[in-house]
C-alpha cells in the first residue's frame, strides 16, 4: 500500500475563548474587593494603564482656550472707604489684640515622633496577662512558665496543653507550673487560663462569692443536665426547690464562657454593596456603587508613540500594542461587568417588586432561568453575576443569590418562596410562649392553617438554618 499526501477541505465549528472573553468572565465573577485588588495589580504591571485622579482637570485644560477667547468685562479698582469714629477706646483695643503670644522657635532638626507611632493597636490577651504577671515580681523561672502558659492559650482564653507538657518544656516540676497557673487564673479577665468550661465557670463563681453553693454544685456536677434544661433532675439530685435551681441558673447565665473573647484580634468585615436600590416617591431607583472604584484610561504617552509614526523596533512595537490592548480590554470588561449587574438588578426588581415594597414575607419563588430569559443572557452568566454581589435595598442588605430560591406549593395551588416560609417560622417562634415553646410538629400544623404544607423534618431543617434551638432548649422557667 503506497503512502501519499492529499489535501482535503473540512468545515468544523469550534468554540474559541478569546483573551477578551476570558477576562470578561473572570471579572464578572469577582467580588468588589477582589475586583479592586485585580485593578491595583494591573495598574502595577501594565504601564499602558493609568488611573484618572482628577476628572475635572482635563476638562478644565481643554476648555481653557475657549474661556480665554470670551471677552471678559472690565472691572474697576475696588476701593474701601472707612471712617474712623472718635469714640473708639484705643487702649482696650491695643490691650486685647496687640498682646504678644507665646513665642515658639522651631528648628529643622527637631526630634519629633513619627506618625507611625500614633497608630492605635489593640492590646492582645498575651500582653495583658504578662503585664499583670510582671506586676507580681516573679522569678525568671516563673516568668518563663507564665510565658509558656500564655503562648498556649486559644482565642477563647483556654489552656490547650496539659500541665505535664509545660513542665517538661520549662524543665520544672508540675506543682510549680500549677502554682503559676492558679495565680494567673485570678487575673483579668476572670476565668482565663482555665482548662475546660467547668473550671472557667467555677473560677468566676468563686470570684463572685458563690463558692460552696448550689451554683458551684451545678457547674461541677450537672452541666449536662443544665444544657438540656433538665431542671427536675437537678432538683432531685441536689434536694433543693425549683426556685433555688432557677436562681442559680440565672447566675450561671451571667458568667462568661469565653473570657478571651474581648481580646479577639478578628476585625469585622463590613459589606460594601455593589448596587443600591432606593425608593423615590412611588418608584425605585437603581444606582451602581462607584465609590472607591478607580477610573481608568489608556496612557496618552503610549497612544502618541504609535500615532506619531516614528520608527520603533519590532519588539518594542509589539510590547506597546500588547499592553495597550490589555488595558483597553480591562476597561471594556469592567464597563461590561457594571452594565450586566445593573441589568440583572433591574430584572430582579421587576420580579420581586412586592419584596422591595413590603418585606421578606412577600418574596416570590424565582430561579436563574427567569432572569436569564428576561434579559437575554445565559444562566451561567446570571450565576456569575449574582455570586458575592450585594445589594442595598429598603429591606436591608442582601446578596443577589438571596432572591433566587425554591418554591413550596400551597393548598390552593399557588407557590411560596422558601425564604418566606423561613420568615413565617421565625415570626411564629418569636410570638410563642417562652414557658411553652412550639415543637416542630406544632409549627408544621400552624403553617398548614396558612395553606403552607411542609413536613416536620422540613420545619426542623429551616429552624436549624435560622440558628434556632429546639423547643426543649428554648423552654424557660
Amino acid at each position: 500500500m503506497a503512502l501519499e499526501l492529499r489535501q482535503q477541505l473540512k468545515l468544523t465549528q469550534q468554540l474559541i475563548m478569546t483573551p477578551q472573553l476570558q477576562m470578561a468572565i473572570k471579572l464578572l465573577q469577582l467580588s468588589r474587593l477582589e475586583l479592586l485588588d485585580t485593578i491595583r495589580q494591573e495598574l502595577e504591571e501594565n504601564p499602558a494603564l493609568e488611573e484618572i485622579h482628577d476628572v475635572g482637570a482635563d476638562e478644565q485644560s481643554n476648555g481653557q482656550e475657549d474661556i480665554s477667547a470670551v471677552e471678559q468685562p472690565s472691572t474697576g479698582e475696588v476701593t474701601i472707604e472707612e471712617k474712623l469714629h472718635d469714640d473708639i477706646d484705643w487702649s482696650n483695643y491695643l490691650d486685647e489684640y496687640n498682646t504678644p503670644g507665646r513665642i515658639h522657635f522651631e528648628t529643622e532638626n527637631r526630634d519629633t515622633p513619627r506618625f507611625e507611632s500614633f497608630i492605635a493597636r489593640k492590646e492582645s490577651l498575651k500582653d495583658h496577662l504578662l503585664w499583670q504577671f510582671l506586676m507580681t515580681k516573679p522569678t525568671k523561672k516563673e516568668e518563663e512558665i507564665a510565658s509558656l502558659i500564655v503562648g498556649n492559650l486559644n482565642k477563647d482564653g483556654y489552656l490547650d496543653v496539659p500541665i505535664e507538657e509545660i513542665a517538661q518544656i520549662s524543665q520544672s516540676e508540675s506543682e510549680k507550673v500549677e502554682q503559676v497557673l492558679f495565680r494567673m487564673q485570678e487575673f483579668d479577665p476572670v476565668g482565663v487560663c482555665a482548662r475546660n468550661l467547668s473550671e472557667c465557670l467555677l473560677i468566676q463563681a468563686k470570684h463572685l462569692g458563690f463558692d460552696n453553693t448550689i451554683v458551684t454544685e451545678i457547674i461541677a456536677n450537672h452541666l449536662s443536665e443544665l444544657e438540656k434544661k433538665n431542671y427536675k433532675t437537678i432538683c432531685k439530685s441536689l434536694k433543693v426547690s425549683m426556685d433555688e435551681v432557677v436562681s442559680a441558673v440565672n447566675v450561671i447565665k451571667g458568667l462568661e464562657p469565653k473570657p478571651g473573647r474581648q481580646f479577639s484580634e478578628d476585625t469585622p468585615q463590613y459589606i460594601n454593596p455593589d448596587i443600591y436600590v432606593y425608593k423615590f416617591e412611588t418608584d425605585f431607583v437603581i444606582m451602581l456603587n462607584d465609590d472607591g472604584m478607580p477610573k481608568l484610561r489608556v496612557n496618552s504617552f503610549f497612544k502618541k508613540s504609535i500615532s506619531r509614526g516614528k520608527k520603533i523596533s519590532g519588539e518594542a512595537e509589539d510590547y506597546i500594542q500588547e499592553k495597550m490592548r490589555s488595558a483597553a480590554w480591562l476597561i471594556k470588561s469592567i464597563h461590561q461587568r457594571q452594565k450586566t449587574i445593573y441589568k440583572v438588578m433591574e430584572s430582579i426588581l421587576r420580579f420581586q417588586r412586592r419584596f422591595f415594597e413590603k418585606g421578606i414575607a412577600h418574596l416570590k419563588p424565582m430561579v436563574l432561568r427567569d432572569v436569564a430569559q428576561d434579559i437575554g443572557m445565559h444562566e451561567s452568566t446570571i450565576s456569575r453575576v449574582t455570586t458575592n454581589k450585594y445589594a442595598y435595598t429598603p429591606q436591608g442588605i442582601f446578596e443577589l443569590k438571596y432572591f433566587f430560591n425554591s418554591s413550596i406549593k400551597r393548598g390552593q395551588g399557588d407557590t411560596i418562596a422558601s425564604a418566606s416560609v423561613q420568615e413565617k417560622i421565625r415570626q411564629i417562634i418569636l410570638s410563642e410562649n417562652p414557658k411553652k415553646p412550639y415543637s416542630d410538629d406544632k409549627i408544621s400544623k400552624l403553617l398548614k392553617e396558612e395553606n403552607i404544607h411542609i413536613a416536620r423534618r422540613t420545619v426542623a431543617k429551616y429552624r436549624e438554618m435560622l440558628k434556632v434551638l429546639p423547643s426543649n432548649k428554648r423552654k424557660q422557667i
